[in-house]
């Protein structure tokens, strides 16, 4: 079930991303997922780590939606070249 709900969140925070980026994003339903998946893992290590927040608090899909924004914007640019 844990695998499940991981896969909803990545998508949701995914979705988010790809909306407040600006630009054409060419992704599809499965990168969009792990563009999720991949920012909420790289915000919760790195807010539960400098103690900004803990699990299941707000502020996390907040930090993984600008995580993912942050990657985003990283994989465009990387594309481009």
């Amino acid at each position: 079930m844990g695998w499940l709900v991981t896969i909803i969140v990545g998508f949701v925070v995914g979705v988010l991303a790809k909306v407040l980026h600006p630009g054409k994003d060419n992704l599809g339903f499965i990168m969009t997922t792990l563009l999720g998946i991949g920012g909420s893992l790289l915000a919760g290590w790195v807010g539960q780590a400098a103690g900004w927040y803990e699990v299941g608090q707000p502020a996390g899909w907040i930090a993984s939606t600008i995580a993912a924004v942050v990657i985003l914007a990283v994989y465009t640019r990387v594309i481009k070249k």
